[in-house]
């Protein structure tokens, strides 16, 4: 991160995405998570970004 205040910010932002498909993440490490479930949120998580600019351009 090079903004370190973004920090909480992105964490607060995966717990979402990640309640929003279904995968129970814990604060810290969660390397017990499959492949599919860690892409499952990163996909979210690029979703809703660009839903967001998409928004921001109308």
């Amino acid at each position: 991160m090079t903004v370190p205040e973004a920090k909480q910010a992105m964490e607060q932002f995966k717990m979402e995405a990640a309640n929003e498909v279904g995968v129970s993440l814990k604060q810290g490490y969660n390397g017990d998570l499959t492949a599919k479930q860690a892409g499952s949120i990163g996909g979210q998580m690029v979703k809703k970004m660009v839903e967001d600019y998409e928004n921001r351009m109308k």
